[in-house]
């Protein structure tokens, strides 16, 4: 995953397994593993909540950010 506005890397990425025991696999092979210098967290992605303990007052999502309309 990379940012829309950089193009750098955001640190996270989604991986899909075709079943149940290679995700497990993939998981517990990897969580807590060394790369370039950083531990890797790896889990089972989660469905998004409302509210989701954003801080700020957030509405949850865009981190933070208050969608705002076109200016036109």
């Amino acid at each position: 995953m990379t940012d829309r506005d950089t193009g750098r890397s955001c640190g996270f990425a989604f991986v899909e397994k075709s079943n149940r025991n290679e995700a497990d696999q993939a998981i517990a092979g990897l969580n807590g593993a060394n790369f370039e210098g950083r531990a890797l967290n790896v889990n089972e992605a989660r469905p998004k909540t409302m509210g989701g303990g954003q801080s700020r007052g957030s509405s949850g999502g865009g981190f933070g950010r208050q969608r705002r309309e076109p200016r036109w």
